[in-house]
């Protein structure tokens, strides 16, 4: 067999079914064999970089290891795709083909040491010199990438590698990672114990989840202990779903990115703050500011990574393993030793409603020109199928639905890149979403990121998937422009503006249905319009920059009503 061909049945035996990449020269020895004998779909993208984070995303819904490639002329494109895989512990086996080996050395062209440029952002990354090898060498990757702490791996093909041959007798995959977690160490049982203990003791106990949760699946195990124990469930922005947000016991999210005043005083208040499957970022805890006093405040943490665990809290009670399995054990100790165990009904229904409607009906003057991103999300939360996904950017794209959007129904239904926070993530992500899930997608980008992506529109018309992508546009880097005039009392900042573009134009160009909002009243017929067409959907709607209407951002909040400026919370 050529290098090529046991590639392909070795990413067969793993049940991989999509590839993302873009082509090169260096690995048309591959895609020549591809095409001749392999039922894979590859998944053309027009920028190395989109096709990173669509891989990234496709991972994060199928629960599957992604598996993605790029051509050495490209190889650095699909930094910003594998670092947000790395951060956010999302398995891609990643691809690079490359000059023959050793030609980097006598400077053929393309050639760069490209095994330590990504050893830094993957769990490991491999030169693989010899068709012999690939069978144990992808076993490993897929290995690596979906065990523990879930990752990246990189694999670097030099381009010879694609035509050598040589008998291969050891082509079998290991079933076990197919998926992921592949494997789900439970923590120290007499941690548990202690951790169980102080759940108990608690009179105002809170549980507080990160994405590791989902990465888990942990969504029965984690709404297990909070309804045996009732104790009430917050999430950070890239943690949304892991119950109901309409669940009574949901907190929904907390934190600086989405996290309302209700909701952050909640466990601000908590005398007990169970971290599962949180890296405890500055993000999800207002850098580190959140939560109570250590001194009065118990903290617990739960998490597969054991360099995340009590990083940046002093722990109570510290547990390293699978957040699932974990929380399983726990629950059946908690049964069995506690039988006539009954709990105080909490039931936060009220609470959220009353937070929610406010904002809902706070009807704040919008600058001229601007429709209000609130009554976009109201609307789309009202008419979302529940078989859909929202991907959305870091800033004004995704503060709006972390904070207002509900996930009626659990599991990663919303994604963002807040482990990075690059521009340029929602738009790739949602052609992974696409390609993972036969619902609609719901794209909401700024016009900041969109410039990063537009080549990638030719992307989404062909591949007649249903994407919606929505701009609230604003004509600047409006994240940026809030930080230096709020917190840094720059008057103008000129970093951050920038001319206007005619985005509906460009869509068309494309072959998108378009329509622009210019008012409240259009909000609602415009989006179902969109979503219930089954291609490929854009709409422009203009919304005041972050530094006029504040979002739900604490530290911007607290300068808005020092200066009576308009703000949500």
């Amino acid at each position: 067999m050529n290098g090529a061909e046991v590639i392909l049945r070795m990413l067969e035996l793993h049940g991989v079914s999509h590839v993302f990449g873009l082509p090169g020269e260096t690995t048309i020895g591959w895609y020549k064999e591809w095409q001749k004998s392999s039922t894979i779909e590859y998944v053309l993208t027009r920028d190395e970089r989109t096709a990173s984070y669509a891989a990234e995303a496709y991972a994060k819904i199928t629960g599957r290891p992604a598996v993605l490639e790029a051509p050495s002329p490209g190889v650095t494109h699909c930094t910003p795709g594998i670092t947000e895989a790395f951060l956010s512990s999302v398995p891609v086996i990643y691809f690079s083909s490359d000059v023959p080996i050793n030609q980097d050395k006598k400077h053929g062209l393309t050639g760069v040491d490209q095994t330590a440029m990504y050893a830094s952002i993957c769990k490991e990354s491999f030169y693989l010199t010899n068709v012999k090898d690939i069978p144990l060498l992808l076993r490993r990757a897929f290995r690596v990438a979906t065990s523990g702490r879930p990752a990246p791996v990189h694999i670097r093909v030099p381009i010879n590698v694609f035509h050598e041959e040589a008998e291969i007798t050891d082509l079998y995959a290991e079933e076990d990672y197919q998926f992921y977690p592949s494997h789900r160490p439970v923590a120290d049982h007499k941690k548990i114990r202690k951790a169980v203990d102080a759940l108990l003791s608690a009179e105002k106990p809170v549980i507080v989840c990160g994405q590791g949760a989902l990465i888990s699946k942990a969504t029965d195990a984690v709404l297990e202990l909070a309804e045996l124990l009732q104790i009430p469930v917050g999430t950070t922005t890239p943690g949304k779903g892991i119950i109901s947000e309409t669940h009574p016991l949901a907190l929904r999210v907390v934190g600086a990115r989405g996290g309302m005043e209700y909701s952050n005083a909640y466990v601000k208040e908590a005398d007990c703050v169970f971290f599962i499957g949180s890296n405890t970022d500055s993000s999800g805890t207002n850098h580190w500011k959140l939560y109570g006093d250590p001194e009065r405040t118990t903290f617990m943490h739960l998490d597969i990574a054991e360099a995340h665990v009590g990083n940046n809290y002093p722990l109570k009670v510290g547990m390293i393993g699978d957040a699932r399995a974990s929380l399983e054990y726990m629950t059946a100790v908690i049964r069995d030793e506690h039988p006539t165990l009954t709990r105080n009904k909490v039931d936060l229904t009220e609470l959220k409603r009353t937070a929610l409607d406010a904002v809902f009906n706070s009807n704040i003057e919008m600058p001229a020109g601007t429709v209000s991103p609130v009554k976009l999300t109201q609307a789309l939360d009202k008419l979302l199928p529940t078989d859909a996904i929202v991907t959305a950017e870091p800033g004004v794209s995704a503060i709006y639905p972390s904070a207002l959007l509900s996930v009626r129904e659990a599991g990663r239904r919303y994604i963002t890149n807040y482990s990075m926070g690059a521009l340029g993530y929602s738009v790739p992500a949602g052609i992974g979403a696409a390609f993972a899930n036969d619902g609609p997608v719901i794209s909401f980008t700024g016009d900041g990121s969109i410039a990063f992506v537009l080549g990638d529109f030719e992307t989404i018309k062909r591949s007649n998937k249903n994407i919606t992508v929505i701009l609230t546009r604003n004509d600047n880097y409006g994240w940026i422009r809030a930080e230096a005039i709020l917190l840094d009392d720059v008057d103008a900042p000129w970093t951050t503006d920038f001319g206007a573009v005619d985005y509906i134009k460009i869509a068309e160009g494309f072959g998108f249905e378009t329509a622009r909002i210019t008012s409240e009243d259009q909000i609602e017929a415009t989006l179902a319009e969109a979503i219930n067409n089954p291609g490929a959907n854009f709409i422009e709607m203009m919304v005041p920059s972050q530094d006029k209407i504040i979002p739900f951002v604490p530290p911007w909040v607290d300068v808005a009503r020092e200066r009576k400026l308009p703000y949500f919370y």
